[in-house]
């Protein structure tokens, strides 16, 4: 059996593409020791929403799992790759007529959306409509490449609809080379205590 692998999740770095282009959401590579100091050491500081990353319930939900409470079988299994490049606005109920969807999928959302070292405003969405069939399809997780599932939606309601079934979102991801078809989806978080988020490195496996 052959495999090939797809690297979803784009390089982390100072000047990627982040939320609305928010400053404070840009990663920080600190150097801490060189090798004339004994070996090359560096810190991290990063938003738990920036880059490829998977929000948890806990996100919008005041009672919703946090990432390490969530049981690891979300972030991994059988995913459909959907395209939707053609759509320009936001993806809705009515975008998923002649797609096929299966129970406990990860649904990845392929659209004209690029991560870009400059945040699209106008990037292409999942509107509440899309979400509630989704849900009601009973999905294990959904994906889109932007750095947000929704855009100027009151209450956040695409985040809620699915969150509030159990089904996790992953947002950031880098799907340009990858067709519309069937795959295998790898994406675990950190471990982190009580996260609302959390950066993951996502790969996609295509078993011939």
């Amino acid at each position: 059996m052959k495999m090939k692998l797809y690297d979803l999740s784009p390089e982390i770095s100072e000047d990627m593409a982040v939320y609305k282009n928010n400053p404070d959401k840009k990663p920080k590579l600190i150097t801490v020791r060189t090798l004339k100091e004994g070996a090359n050491e560096s810190r991290l500081e990063i938003d738990a929403h920036t880059g490829s990353h998977v929000d948890a319930p806990y996100h919008f939900l005041e009672k919703g799992r946090t990432i390490e409470k969530i049981s690891l079988d979300k972030f991994i299994g059988k995913a459909v790759v959907l395209d939707f490049t053609k759509v320009k606005d936001c993806i809705t109920k009515n975008n998923f007529k002649h797609k096929k969807i299966q129970k406990n999928d990860i649904v990845l959302l392929k659209t004209r959306n690029k991560l870009d070292k400059d945040f699209d405003f106008d990037f292409t969405y999942l509107e509440k409509s899309g979400a509630e069939y989704l849900a009601s399809k009973k999905i294990k997780a959904v994906g889109i490449d932007s750095l947000g599932i929704e855009r100027s939606q009151p209450g956040h309601e695409t985040h809620k609809i699915l969150l509030k079934e159990g089904i996790i979102i992953f947002e950031g991801l880098e799907l340009s080379k990858v067709k519309e078809g069937k795959y295998f989806f790898y994406g675990f978080p950190l471990k982190i205590r009580k996260g609302d988020a959390s950066p993951v490195r996502a790969v996609l496996a295509d078993y011939k």
